[in-house]
């Protein structure tokens, strides 16, 4: 329990020291990597299920209307095709936007933190090094939070993007090799 109590006090030391940025730096980390969980969620289960309905939809549509025109059948496709990328990229964007956004608020950190050093500076002049010390920190601490969190988002964004590509092209293979198949059986 003792090491709990130690573990949440150097946090909440640590988030002291750099301000209310910090904060703010936090929590958008924390949604970002709630939409990069929910996007791997999405991937390892709820995406089998989508792309299994898309597939069963695609064999019943060759059995219930075998008279359909190819050209009908190849917008089908597209339109399958398009539900399921939609599905994947649901929530990239955001992630992007949630990267792009940790290294301009470390840059908002390391702004409030100079304004500190600086009123202080005002207040007692250069003399007292400790106050301007808690300033600096106050301006490096969010900078190096925010470049933290917009690198371990980068490397993720990759990871998702290509799984995005994998599994998209994978459905297309499945989709034309129905068609291809429903072809050669009439």
């Amino acid at each position: 329990m003792n090491i709990f109590y130690h573990f949440f006090e150097s946090i909440q030391n640590f988030m002291g020291r750099g301000g209310w940025v910090l904060y703010l730096i936090f929590f958008t980390i924390f949604i970002l990597w709630f939409l990069i969980v929910e996007r791997f969620w999405y991937f390892h289960f709820s995406f089998k299920q989508d792309s299994k309905s898309i597939l069963q939809k695609w064999k019943n549509r060759f059995t219930s209307h075998p008279s359909i025109s190819p050209i009908i059948y190849l917008r089908l496709r597209k339109a399958d095709i398009s539900i399921l990328k939609m599905l994947l990229n649901k929530n990239i964007s955001n992630i992007k936007t949630l990267v792009a956004l940790c290294p301009l608020m470390g840059l908002l950190g390391t702004v409030t933190g100079m304004v500190a050093v600086f009123e202080i500076m005002a207040e007692v002049g250069t003399g007292n090094a400790r106050l301007m010390a808690s300033g600096i920190s106050m301006a490096t601490i969010p900078t190096m939070a925010g470049m933290v969190g917009a690198l371990s988002g980068i490397y993720v964004i990759r990871i998702l993007e290509n799984r995005t590509t994998a599994l998209s092209i994978k459905i297309e293979e499945k989709i034309t090799y129905e068609q291809k198949n429903k072809s050669n059986n009439e």
